[in-house]
């Protein structure tokens, strides 16, 4: 009789120690999968804001005038050109800026941070005309390198007016959106209630 007790108790106890195996392996499992899925997510995301880039093509006519005086301002030579500046602007986004976690507990990504538009680069492709040099003012190759860095700076200071900054924030808030969206796919929610968006920022998805 003892011993049918003995084997009695050793199977509750076998399966109870079972039991709680299973149960810890699946627990780990789950949270295993937990942080897969919001790494995979994580990810898409980068994928995603890397997408967002906006150009612009400007075209500018530049006048150029240098004065050169030699012997106490007796002699004067001029050095002028009419230059047309072709440029392409890229309008984009420092991506280290970007702040987001996941809150797996929750299956939540939590978007606390999207950087503002800034200019990347400006490629300017000029052409000169009506060139006309002076008696000892004549244009030199360190003059085309000069001008470049003039015909960048005049681009940069046209790009505000051009509307290029608002399409790139447009484009900001659309990605947003489609992130939320790959974001419902599996099951988890995007929070993106930390982003200050201005009501000018909204109407921007409506032109």
């Amino acid at each position: 009789m003892d011993n049918i007790l003995d084997v009695f108790l050793g199977l509750i106890l076998g399966g109870i120690s079972m039991y709680w195996l299973f149960s810890l392996f699946r627990k780990k499992q789950s949270k295993e999968i937990t942080t897969h899925q919001s790494t995979v997510l994580m990810e898409k995301i980068r994928s995603v804001c890397k997408l967002i880039s906006v150009e612009g093509d400007f075209a500018e006519v530049y006048k150029y005038e240098n004065t050169r005086e030699r012997f106490m301002s007796l002699l004067i030579s001029k050095k002028k050109a009419l230059i047309v500046i072709k440029a392409k602007a890229r309008i984009g986004y420092d991506l280290s800026k970007i702040l987001m976690h996941a809150d797996n507990g929750k299956k939540k990504i939590i978007l606390s941070n999207f950087p503002e538009p800034e200019v990347l680069s400006i490629e300017p492709d000029l052409e000169f005309y009506d060139i006309k040099n002076g008696l000892f003012n004549t244009f030199t190759p360190d003059d085309l390198t000069s001008l470049n860095i003039e015909a960048k700076k005049h681009i940069r200071e046209k790009i505000p007016e051009s509307g290029l900054m608002d399409t790139a924030k447009k484009e900001a808030l659309q990605s947003v959106l489609l992130i939320e969206k790959i974001v419902e796919t599996i099951g988890w929610k995007l929070d993106y209630t930390a982003l200050h968006i201005s009501e000018k920022d909204k109407k921007l998805l409506d032109t």
